[in-house]
């Protein structure tokens, strides 16, 4: 199995972790490994390194490329269960958690992963392809004011309600089984010059499809809360987001976070009893440097945001 992928931002996350030799680090989204194996070089071996994935392949391919290290434990989860990982694995605290939340290239590149509108495969985008729902029975299932609501809340598609009623009149004819099926079909709704103004045309349903399929929004919330609860004082959280609702969250949660108080303006003194739980790092999310985006366009969109634990 070839696993070509891209780190993100790879030196930007090393450095702003601060890594301890004989720290616990937990990487979220292992994919190809490009993270985690930065963070083995920085480890001694009484340091360790938590990888998860919900991809199998990752999982697999990631053993094999670590096989010859010691201090990697690998898990095959979604880190949405971090509190629950780190029980069975009895760890309590952690010095440093890195969440890339893109998807890997090898994704992307894989047909019948179905994750890309510019090739050809089954509609699936499942990151875990052990789960049952995927995007192709979204496509084929969900009525028209549902798909409506999903294309424009995770896709901002503009022009979310003809996409949605296309959808429901095509396959009333016959289902919507492949990626290319769908291009077609959106190509048919989106005027031509709006291809140009925002990219391809299947770019933002294709988005909204993924989150869905793979719950991404539903979970990030509580997830970096989850994590920042388990980070050792001074201990850092870092975030790789890759479209403006992931951002968005991850901003708002550290700003709230990073608060000493939340009563009104008006309270002559504070009631709350709130504490700032953390320090952000960058007020600006950091992005990729021109040579980054030389090498690989598909960093174009990321954003790196990174907080410390200070309680």
């Amino acid at each position: 199995m070839q696993f070509n992928h891209f780190s993100v931002m790879l030196n930007e996350c090393i450095d702003a972790l601060n890594i301890k030799q004989n720290g616990i680090y937990v990487d979220c989204t292992l994919g190809g490994g490009g993270h985690s194996g930065e963070i083995l070089k920085h480890l001694s071996n009484d340091g360790r390194l938590i990888s998860i994935d919900q991809d199998k392949y990752a999982i697999d391919y990631c053993k094999e490329k670590f096989k010859d290290k010691q201090n990697i434990t690998f898990v095959r989860d979604n880190f949405k269960n971090l509190d629950l990982i780190l029980e069975e694995l009895n760890v309590q605290k952690v010095d440093g958690i890195l969440m890339d939340l893109g998807i890997s290239s090898y994704q992307i590149d894989t047909d019948e992963r179905g994750f890309s509108y510019m090739r050809n495969g089954q509609l699936d985008m499942r990151m875990d392809t052990s789960q049952d729902l995927t995007a192709k029975y979204i496509v084929n299932n969900y009525d028209e004011q549902r798909l409506s609501y999903i294309f424009k809340v995770y896709g901002e598609e503009k022009f979310h309600r003809k996409i949605a009623n296309k959808i429901v009149n095509t396959r009333r004819e016959k289902p919507i089984d492949t990626t290319f099926d769908l291009v077609k079909l959106i190509d048919e709704v989106i005027p031509r010059y709006q291809n140009k103004k925002g990219g391809h045309s299947s770019k933002k349903v294709f988005q909204a499809l993924r989150i869905e399929v793979n719950e991404e929004l539903d979970i990030l919330e509580n997830s970096i809360k989850n994590a920042i609860n388990r980070l050792n004082i001074g201990g850092r959280i870092e975030i790789i987001t890759f479209h403006s609702l992931e951002d968005r969250i991850v901003k708002n949660i550290f700003n709230y976070l990073a608060l000493e108080c939340i009563c009104p303006k008006e309270f002559p003194i504070c009631k709350c009893d709130k504490q700032k739980e953390i320090k952000v790092i960058n007020k600006k999310p950091i992005l990729p440097s021109s040579l980054e985006l030389n090498q690989n366009s598909r960093s174009a969109s990321a954003k790196l945001r990174i907080a410390e634990k200070i309680i």
